[in-house]
């Protein structure tokens, strides 16, 4: 092997390992496991002290000057002197603000920082406050325990944090929970988006984007939260309840342990791989459902293995393509009682009861990602790479949203509020993805990477 491809192998293994290959494709290191276990023990450890829990999310650019700043300081008197937690991600912007608000009046004031290649300071108003290395139990951290979620104005950051959320709510996979954006000139073009772009495909349902509520001041989102009571603490075998005490976390913990060891020997000797999302929801008189057929037989055609959620719509139609060409079709999905869905053509598969270790393994082996339209999941996972590359937690690979149709209005979204009116990203950030409108386009942009 060639000195430039070993020196080139090396440094993708210095990312975070959840997303990079070693030579051998082999993720079956024990230390990786026990080092993610440990960060689900402590951090369980560490919630357990916590009560009336609310999360805030939001731009760590925000400075103190801005009226979201102080919007969000004081919520978090409010919350601070009527018992609440807020937590947030204790670093700068919109967090200390948070923090800063519910730390003067004497409430509990909780930061759950993350471990980046750059500086993340905890910010002063801290009282409480633990650090993870992956990002992904970190935000398992961020959401399993709220009762409550405020949204302000952010980046591919909060971005991912909401669409999480919010799939995870439209799934059942957690507790209804009261959603709560700050902003409408903020939060109103990406409600226009979803509305415009993923309703018409029945990705998402209208009455679900209608039950968010879009607040401008600290009173009105008070109003939503104020009367919530904790819930009652019963353990029982759902991966959606994490309040547990006196050691009832503890089957959580192994059977998690045994999720990822499971994925990580099913992803083992998985090379040269493209993941492919979009909805389960696409017909397939559609030509997107064409394009990810197409897409899916001219992986099979260069060597690639196509990765899908292993359903139907757009996971279908890329494992049907990869299937008839005779190359490798895979499907990581999520287990639905005691019922596993797979498409026809899927010809290997793995099935998931914790939406956080399967999505750990869908995105950990990729050369690539596709994106077709979708709804919260395929934005969800969109704005997750996007901000794992965005902080240098991912190796840069290619991003690729598939029809300026239905991505173009999103991308506007990113350039106009994002970068100028509200500077939650930088100016580079949108270079992170590319849209095309053909198959041919997306090959190139996946072979010019993998030369």
């Amino acid at each position: 092997m060639k000195k430039e491809t070993i020196k080139k192998k090396q440094q993708v293994v210095k990312k975070d390992f959840s997303y990079a290959l070693n030579e051998s494709g082999d993720f079956r290191e024990s230390w990786r496991i026990f080092r993610i276990m440990s960060e689900f023990v402590e951090g369980y450890q560490f919630l357990s002290q916590m009560e009336r829990e609310v999360t805030i999310l939001g731009s760590a650019r925000i400075k103190p000057e801005n009226k979201f700043y102080k919007i969000a300081e004081q919520i978090g008197t409010l919350l601070g002197k009527n018992g609440f937690t807020v937590i947030t991600g204790g670093g700068p912007g919109i967090m200390e603000a948070s923090n800063k608000g519910a730390f003067e009046a004497g409430g509990n004031s909780v930061g759950l920082n993350i471990q980046l290649p750059f500086e993340q300071r905890i910010n002063p108003y801290v009282k409480y406050s633990t650090a993870f290395y992956y990002f992904f139990t970190r935000k398992v951290m961020l959401i399993s325990p709220s009762n409550a979620f405020i949204y302000f104005p952010g980046g591919f950051g909060t971005m991912d944090e909401f669409f999480e959320v919010v799939d995870l709510m439209e799934l059942g996979k957690m507790q209804r929970s009261p959603i709560i954006l700050v902003g409408k000139e903020f939060w109103q073009p990406l409600l226009d988006f979803l509305k415009n772009k993923s309703v018409p495909f029945g990705s998402i349902t209208i009455e679900e984007i209608n039950s968010w509520h879009v607040v401008e001041t600290a009173q009105e989102a008070f109003e939503f939260i104020k009367d919530i009571k904790e819930p009652v603490n019963v353990c029982e075998l759902d991966p959606t309840n994490f309040h547990c005490e006196d050691g009832g976390t503890d089957w959580k913990i192994f059977k998690i342990m045994a999720e990822l060891v499971e994925g990580f020997e099913f992803l083992t000797g998985m090379i040269e791989d493209v993941t492919v999302l979009g909805t389960r929801s696409m017909s397939k008189d559609s030509p997107y459902y064409e394009s990810a057929y197409q897409l899916g037989r001219a992986l099979a055609k260069n060597n690639f293995m196509t990765i899908t959620g292993g359903g139907t719509g757009i996971m279908e139609a890329a494992n049907k393509g990869a299937f008839e060409m005779g190359g490798e079709s895979i499907g990581i999905s999520m287990k639905h009682g005691s019922r596993d869905n797979y498409n026809a053509y899927v010809k290997k598969a793995i099935s998931f009861n914790f939406p956080f270790t399967r999505k750990l393994i869908i995105t950990a082996p990729s050369k690539a990602f596709v994106f077709f339209p979708g709804g919260f999941g395929t934005l969800h996972q969109l704005f997750e790479v996007l901000t794992l590359i965005q902080t240098k937690k991912m190796e840069r690979i290619p991003v690729i949203l598939f029809g300026h149709d239905f991505w173009g209005p999103l991308h506007a979204f990113i350039k106009q509020i994002f970068v100028h009116e509200f500077e939650t990203t930088g100016d580079e950030d949108d270079e992170i993805y590319q849209i095309v409108d053909n198959v041919d386009s997306a090959m190139d942009l996946i072979n010019d990477f993998r030369k």
